[in-house]
């Protein structure tokens, strides 16, 4: 039973697809494409795939998205199905004042980094930070409820919110340093310490609220480009919402069975 695992962003739509929907299973084949060009996926990427048995995926770009990825996946017999974050699942209890309104990506990041811990040996508290377009940052104590979570701009967001406010900061990207010395330096290098600062107070929250030492995670795109400049450890891990994913879906399509 082969199962399609799809994250659909702010900007990209990223596919893995697997020998069977269940944590540890094979890696057939992934990729990747940005929302413009996701009409070619059954023409392009998708044209050689077999047929997946089952699919869960979770998306943020909305329904004229979801309804052009449906398309795509015509080329197949099998129905899309796709997460929404609930009260509780996979051992997670959501603390969100509105459960079903935490983003999807954010709920399956957290499913995903409580089963890497737990296959850790570990039950700790949690700090899961996903970089991307947004950057999130989400807090979730040792006994698996979501406490909150901060929402803040990527690098990019900022950079462009700065030129658009700001005379004459149409400046190439610059490097991270100690003592910026130039405009480029001191753009990346502020987006950068901003991030960080974030995310190292929500580190400092969850450690006095649960009195341990949280199990830091790190994903996303921009992911490596953080994990250099932050003074707690956080373990980079590449696919943190497809770890999520296959959590999930060894839950639902083996109760499903």
């Amino acid at each position: 039973m082969s199962f399609l695992a799809i994250d659909i962003g702010n900007t990209r739509l990223k596919w893995s697809q697997y020998s069977a929907p269940h944590p540890g299973a094979t890696l057939l084949a992934h990729g990747a494409e940005f929302l413009e060009n996701i009409d070619k996926l059954a023409e392009g990427p998708w044209a050689g795939l077999s047929a997946p048995d089952r699919m869960l995926g979770c998306i943020v770009a909305g329904d004229a998205v979801k309804r052009r990825v449906h398309e795509q996946m015509e080329l197949w017999d099998v129905a899309p199905q796709w997460v929404v974050a609930s009260a509780a699942e996979a051992g997670l209890t959501n603390g969100y004042d509105h459960p079903t309104r935490l983003g999807a990506d954010r709920w399956v990041a957290m499913v995903g980094a409580r089963h890497r811990m737990l296959a850790q040996g570990q039950t700790r508290p949690m700090v899961v930070v996903m970089v991307g377009t947004a950057v999130t940052v989400e807090a979730i104590d040792e006994h698996g409820k979501f406490l909150g979570g901060l929402i803040l701009p990527g690098h990019g967001i900022m950079l462009r919110a700065l030129e658009s406010g700001t005379a004459g900061l149409h400046v190439p990207t610059g490097e991270v340093r100690l003592f910026p010395t130039n405009t480029s330096d001191a753009l990346t290098s502020g987006g950068t310490y901003a991030i960080a600062g974030a995310v190292e107070r929500m580190v400092q929250h969850v450690r006095q609220h649960c009195g341990m030492e949280p199990a830091c995670y790190m994903t996303g795109g921009a992911g490596w480009k953080m994990a250099p400049s932050m003074s707690v450890h956080f373990e980079l891990v590449d696919n943190l919402i497809f770890d999520g994913l296959l959590a999930l879906a060894a839950l639902r399509f083996n109760t499903e069975s």
